[in-house]
């Protein structure tokens, strides 16, 4: 009587294998699952940054304000008749 036990329940861990540790099972599932949500999140920050460019481009291509801004702040330039005074920041 207790030989068809022991083989009924090798039986069940032989068909519960493929079930959790096989190339298709739960543990994998569950770790591509982790995979596919983390790419997620990275593709939505990238697609807010895409359309942070996107609008920044339009705005470079549609008129002068963006680029003369653009020039001001980072380059330092100014207009003819202009006098460019600069404040230091006082850092912490």
């Amino acid at each position: 009587m207790r030989w068809p036990l022991v083989i009924l329940a090798l039986l069940v861990a032989l068909l519960q294998y493929p079930l959790w540790l096989g190339k298709g099972g739960w543990l994998r599932v569950w770790d591509v699952d982790r995979q596919l949500q983390e790419q997620r999140e990275k593709n939505r920050e990238l697609e807010q940054r895409n359309a942070g460019l996107e609008a920044e481009v339009r705005d470079l291509k549609s008129g002068n304000e963006a680029i003369e801004e653009r020039a001001r702040f980072e380059l330092g330039l100014t207009k003819p008749g202009e006098v460019f005074v600069h404040t230091p920041q006082q850092k912490p």
